[in-house]
């Protein structure tokens, strides 16, 4: 059954003039509504020719974290290109291989070989280029011109492009079935498949919304179920669509409705493939550990929780970026790489030249820079929603001080956090300087506590027949431990002489969240 869609415009009103003094009357002609803004008393903001461009040019300045940035990205992608240019011709022109790999001696009392003998003086490098290599190098430059110089399509917009391409089409007749082309075909043909996910999805007939267990419904599109669904229904070999503008004339029959369902569904089943996962580089430290564990809790109870809260934990924890750490790590991370490449694809060819004096340990010192600068290069995947991912581990982790309520954006949050979330280089150096550090732990901190510690176990400690002497956090006695304002008929009595206060940041909130 086909449907022929009417579209339905309505014009849209402009709005009545308002009564004032010295107000003009606003003429009409032809339907067209003018206005006229006096120039005096209007600021240089009151009115933008171009708001799209001003709004496109101030998202972009929010998004680039402001002209420092910008300018900086800039600069560097120029001396990015300039050492691709120079590094090349360097490798090219400036090296001698033969007594890199040991295939022509060199006069020398020494017998290893450093890459200064290797290296070829700069007189002799200008010298050895060749017709090809400065032909290469002026089209190198001029690609840097024109790459700059095609930043001026922008003004070229859509609206143009469509208007030339229907002018074309009223002289060579691209498409044969109408002599006009409008618009709205053009979008058809542009966004064939992207109309039917976008109306699936907005029918609830693509699996993105799941209900999960304790997290409710869930929105769930990755890049891998995108890419097998559109192989599915749009261009594989058993796509409903039999070329890129025609269904299959089965799928536009009733009677055949079962029959290609099961055929999909099968379908279905062999394209199922799992998404590999990744390591994180932090740990709940063992601090933390011990701070987030309820009362009562076995540890593969607590692993398991903590488990849990790892992944949101590592996004939160990874959305604090430097903008311009970043864009100095990419760079870095660029030229480091670019280095160890070519000193890789030379010792995969000749491995004498791991011989050469100081290769290997520029071949290890240029992989920890590279490893180093990846640090700094957040996911382009995460999105800056501290607030949520806080939530998010909040939901398994049980924990929330009030002075984080609101503010996990801040880093004054994050350096909390990062105490019970830490890095493993973190975690291995402070295991590395334990055995030093310990004792004075022990003399300075703990030794001042002995007062405290003696309290506390008098006062924390119950019988329990049967069982002996635990910790009364361990019964769940919400009279006892709980915060005053869950039960206001409790009467709140002073401690007595000797007896240490129940810290309400700490204990009521695990009473309450293992009780429930």
């Amino acid at each position: 059954m086909t449907a022929t869609l009417e579209p339905s415009y309505q014009p849209l009103q402009p709005f009545g003039p308002e009564n004032g003094e010295g107000e003009e009357e606003t003429p009409h002609e032809g339907g067209v509504m003018i206005h006229v803004v006096p120039e005096s008393g209007r600021a240089r903001w009151n009115h933008v020719e171009d708001l799209d461009s001003f709004f496109v040019r101030m998202y972009h300045y929010h998004q680039k974290h402001g002209f420092t940035c910008m300018m900086l990205q800039e600069a560097l992608e120029l001396l990015q290109f300039i050492f691709v240019v120079m590094f090349s011709t360097f490798l090219l022109h400036c090296v001698d291989y033969s007594i890199l790999f040991r295939n022509n001696p060199i006069n020398t009392s020494n017998h290893k070989i450093s890459l200064s003998d290797a290296v070829l003086q700069p007189h002799e490098c200008v010298a050895s280029l060749g017709t090809v290599s400065w032909i290469c190098i002026l089209v190198a430059v001029i690609f840097w011109f024109l790459r700059a110089i095609k930043s001026d399509l922008d003004n070229l917009t859509w609206h143009e492009v469509q208007h030339r391409v229907r002018e074309v089409q009223l002289e060579q007749q691209m498409c044969i079935h109408k002599r006009d082309l409008s618009e709205l075909d053009i979008y058809h043909r542009i966004l064939r498949f992207k109309n039917y996910m976008v109306a699936m999805v907005n029918k609830s007939l693509l699996p993105i919304r799941l209900r999960l267990p304790f997290l409710g419904e869930v929105i769930f599109l990755t890049r891998g179920l995108k890419y097998n669904i559109e192989l599915l229904l749009f261009w594989g070999p058993w796509a409903p669509f039999k070329n890129n503008w025609h269904l299959k004339e089965d799928y536009k029959k009733v009677g055949k409705r079962k029959e290609l369902a099961q055929h999909l569904s099968k379908y279905i089943l062999w394209v199922i493939k799992r998404e590999p996962g990744s390591l994180g580089s932090r740990r709940w430290s063992l601090y933390g550990r011990m701070y987030l564990r309820h009362f009562n809790e076995l540890d593969h109870e607590l692993h398991a929780r903590l488990n849990r809260a790892y992944k949101p934990a590592s996004q939160y924890m990874n959305i604090f970026t430097s903008p311009i750490m970043t864009i100095l790590a990419k760079n870095v991370a660029f030229v480091a790489g670019a280095c160890l490449a070519v000193l890789l694809i030379l010792t995969v060819y000749d491995e004498d030249v791991l011989t050469v004096e100081h290769v290997l340990t520029a071949i290890t010192v240029l992989g920890g820079v590279v490893a180093a600068s990846r640090v700094f290069i957040p996911d382009e995947n995460l999105v800056w929603c501290p607030e949520k991912l806080l939530t998010a581990v909040l939901a398994h982790v049980h924990y929330l001080p009030d002075s984080w309520r609101g503010q996990a954006h801040t880093h004054r949050v994050r350096g909390e956090f990062s105490q019970l979330f830490q890095y493993k280089a973190v975690y291995l150096v402070e295991e590395l300087l334990s055995p030093i550090i310990t004792p004075f732990i022990l003399c300075f901190q703990v030794r001042s506590h002995a007062l405290e510690i003696v309290d506390f176990y008098r006062n924390f400690t119950v019988e329990v027949l049967g069982v002996g002497d635990v910790c009364s956090f361990a019964q769940m006695d919400v009279r006892r431990h709980g915060n005053p304002t869950w039960h206001t008929s409790i009467r709140v009595t002073s401690p007595l002489p000797g007896q240490t206060p129940i810290e309400p940041g700490l204990t009521n909130q695990y009473t309450q969240v293992i009780i429930l």
